[in-house]
């Protein structure tokens, strides 16, 4: 009788010891979203490209006023976003079978947009840079320019070096949350920087005398001179770009695989070249 009692609380007990292991994760089971439970660090979302498909359409967040990259214009009467990152948008729509939304902010809410899933993707002339890498992912470069100065034609003989401009009372203005953004306030030593949230709004600054130069990415001040005749650009570079890339959630590596590719290709086939000298040219129509 005691033998028997014995046995049934070892079975009782190896019973209890198999509910408990039951309540773990299984073994090898992949956790696809939230905290990690050993570290607490956020994990890769899966299947963004997944829902993109389901959902039919991709959403890019841009900030159209940065010729040749993104702008606007009257095409058959109706205003258009067009510029050489809606082609590669397109391009990447196509390559996954869906339609292509664009959504127009100002630059510095692309990023959050995108983090708070409101857009899927972000095209707007953005460079990979350190502090953003923290919240977003990034493709491969797909272009990569000078920072340049423009300034009024009026101006030409009084600013032919940076310094001639960096000095007390001078204003130099940039787009916010732009990399020129942060150069103009690393180098500017004595100029005041001003920030505007739009580029076009930048530019009518200098137009209209409020500020003294601006500065931007050699393709889209080629455009603006190109289009103003009251507006230089001087033979001033301040640097190189290191490279503008596509900006993907944190975790979405499934659509930067599927972005990638497409954007090599465009490379390697000197697309990217051509589509900048295109849009160039349209911006001066």
């Amino acid at each position: 009788m005691i033998k028997k009692i014995i046995v049934m609380l070892l079975v009782v007990s190896m019973m209890v010891g198999f509910g408990a292991c039951s309540s773990e994760e299984p073994a090898g089971k992949v956790v696809e979203e939230g905290n990690t439970p050993a570290t607490g660090e956020p994990t890769a979302v899966s299947g963004k490209v997944d829902k993109i498909k389901e959902e039919g359409k991709i959403v890019l967040g841009t900030a159209a006023g940065y010729p040749p990259f993104e702008f606007h214009k009257i095409i058959d009467g109706k205003d258009q976003i067009i510029g050489v990152d809606l082609e590669i948008a397109q391009r990447i729509a196509d390559e996954l079978g869906v339609e292509l939304e664009i959504v127009d902010m100002k630059f510095e809410g692309v990023i959050p947009a995108l983090v708070t899933d409101d857009i899927d993707m972000v095209i707007a002339g953005m460079v990979a840079t350190e502090e953003r890498s923290k919240a977003v992912d990034f493709s491969v470069p797909y272009y990569q320019a000078n920072h340049k100065i423009v300034i009024r034609l009026e101006d030409k003989d009084k600013f032919i070096e940076f310094a001639d401009l960096d000095v007390e009372g001078a204003k130099i203005g940039v787009q916010k949350a732009t990399t020129q953004d942060t150069l103009a306030n690393e180098i500017c030593k004595n100029a005041e920087v001003i920030g505007v949230s739009l580029l076009p709004d930048v530019v009518m600054e200098v137009k209209g005398g409020k500020i003294d130069a601006a500065i931007i990415a050699e393709p889209v001040a080629m455009a603006y001179v190109s289009q103003n005749e009251d507006l230089y650009m001087p033979d001033i570079t301040l640097g190189q770009e290191p490279g503008i890339n596509i900006a993907v959630n944190k975790g979405n590596q499934d659509l930067l695989d599927a972005i990638n590719p497409v954007v090599e290709e465009m490379i390697a086939n000197d697309e990217i070249i051509g589509l900048v000298e295109k849009y160039n040219a349209l911006a001066q129509e």
